[in-house]
């Protein structure tokens, strides 16, 4: 089976290619395209592929145009960085859609999919202009406060002043910037669909780091990273391979470069 990636992000590019060798080795990159003159070029060019992931921004336009000048020959699985509540309207037949960064259980469902699917027709241009119409729609709006309870006093806490959530003896806790720790009703899983991505990242199964809290990332056993926080987490954050490429992605994309 062949496929086709276009992504101006050299970085997401990499690490959609390392997560198919896990998810679907079957599937054969033959090309990873970064521009839209250069995506126009290759599917007039060529017909013999079977499967394209395509970013929806590109660096020098949108998605839109190529399909709007060659309608590719196969269907298109979308990774993108837009709000998945505003992007599930689209789920239309051949279309399907992975949020940045990419998880890779997320990629086996729309893998999945495309091989139950793979007789229906490729995207159309009707298809693509309901998904631009949907691109610029609100976005969705994140939890930015918690109002927590100390002995008999109800303090409000902006989200950005939790460095980290974490489960412990069963119970969802939080810990600010200052080291204080807040026990949650809610589960860890609530809270991670409710913070913004951009500044939340679901570490393991234990752990949501806020990214200005990491301090140092250090290599472990297998491809794993260990994550250093500030203030320090009383667990040693243990993070997957699977999940150390998207931790790098992710700060690539929100731009701590430096770790």
């Amino acid at each position: 089976m062949k496929a086709i990636i276009i992504e101006d992000e050299q970085s997401a590019a990499d690490n959609l290619s390392f997560l198919l060798q896990s998810a679907a080795p079957d599937i054969q990159i033959l090309e990873s395209i970064e521009t839209v003159s250069d995506a126009i070029a290759f599917f007039k060019a060529n017909k013999a592929y079977d499967l394209v992931f395509m970013d929806i921004h590109l660096a020098d336009g949108n998605s839109f145009e190529i399909v709007r000048e060659v309608e590719p020959v196969a269907p298109i699985i979308f990774t993108t960085a837009y709000d998945q509540y505003a992007i599930q309207a689209f789920k239309f037949n051949s279309i399907d859609y992975l949020l940045k960064p990419i998880r890779e259980a997320e990629l086996k469902k729309a893998i999945h999919k495309f091989k139950d699917h793979h007789q229906k027709a490729p995207v159309s241009t009707q298809q693509m202009e309901a998904l631009m119409r949907l691109m610029h729609s609100p976005k969705k709006a994140f939890r930015s406060s918690f109002l927590v309870q100390k002995k008999d006093t109800f303090i409000p806490i902006a989200s950005g002043d939790f460095a980290f959530f974490f489960i412990q003896d069963g119970v969802v806790r939080g810990t600010t910037t200052d080291n204080q720790t807040y026990s949650f009703n809610e589960k860890l899983e609530d809270l991670e669909n409710d913070l913004d991505p951009e500044m939340f990242f679901r570490a393991n199964r234990q752990y949501l780091i806020q990214r200005s809290a990491i301090q140092s990332l250090q290599t472990y056993f297998n491809g794993r990273l260990v994550v250093n926080l500030q203030p320090k987490a009383k667990d040693q954050i243990i993070v997957s391979k699977a999940n150390a490429s998207k931790l790098k992605v992710w700060l690539d994309d929100t731009g701590k470069n430096n770790l």
